[in-house]
């Protein structure tokens, strides 16, 4: 269903729902009809967000921003990992320049205000394209019972009302600026950015799946996190859900 809101970006096409199951989908079947790097999908809800590992993203009305761009970077599927970090540390400089607050990143995806989700990540390879997807919880003035120990809005830590448009535009150039610097100089300036902005990559002690517990011990050169077990071995951690123990 078309919106009434209508963004503009000049230079990118952008194609924004009212309503839709998740912008992922369409922004899929954009990339597979050749649809441009940059262009971006969007909604003002989304009644099947989709979140990491099959998990649903809580998306009403209006209240947040919920949109895919299409990326087309020359990179390897293999380095899909660290596009997922550029993107968290896109997200991470529009909300210290937006709304002066410093946002930590948990790695994989997960972008955190007072050690609650207010923003995720989340990346795929489809059709010979990077389909990005983000999750920003703008204008939230609460959450189900479920999620309200775990998740925040940048309403609800600034008391103050945000312009959807104008946090479109910004993130859409900012994620522009960070994939490039992973294509230009490599995935080290990405690991040393996404480090650097995040409490979780060195000397975290947490538990991954809760199960495994372990101090992290920074990010391996394709993007995955290094764990130091209880039990003393060094392991690398692919996928997983990652929390604090401290």
């Amino acid at each position: 269903m078309s919106a009434s809101w209508r963004p503009s970006i000049p230079g990118r096409v952008v194609e924004w729902h009212r309503t839709i199951d998740t912008t992922m989908r369409a922004a899929a079947e954009l990339a597979f009809l050749g649809a441009a790097a940059g262009t971006i999908v969007g909604a003002d809800e989304q009644t099947a967000g989709q979140g990491r590992m099959g998990r649903t993203w809580y998306s009403p009305p209006e209240s947040g921003l919920y949109f895919t761009v299409i990326l087309r970077p020359e990179l390897d599927v293999r380095q899909l990992p660290l596009v997922t970090l550029a993107l968290g540390c896109a997200v991470h400089d529009a909300i210290l320049l937006l709304a002066g607050l410093y946002a930590d990143l948990r790695w994989p995806n997960d972008v955190l205000l007072s050690e609650k989700k207010v923003c995720g990540v989340l990346t795929r390879y489809e059709h010979e394209a990077v389909l990005a997807g983000i999750g920003l919880n703008l204008n939230h003035e609460s959450f189900p019972p479920e999620l309200a120990g775990q998740a925040t809005s940048l309403k609800l830590e600034t008391g103050r009302t945000f312009a959807r448009e104008e946090w479109l535009r910004f993130l859409a150039r900012s994620i522009d600026t960070q994939v490039n610097i992973l294509t230009r100089a490599g995935a080290d300036s990405v690991l040393s950015a996404f480090t650097v902005r995040s409490t979780y990559t060195e000397r975290r002690r947490v538990i991954v799946d809760e199960q495994t517990r372990g101090t992290t011990a920074g990010l391996s050169p394709d993007g995955f996190l290094r764990l130091r077990t209880d039990s003393g071995d060094l392991v690398t951690i692919h996928a997983g859900g990652v929390r604090p123990l401290d």
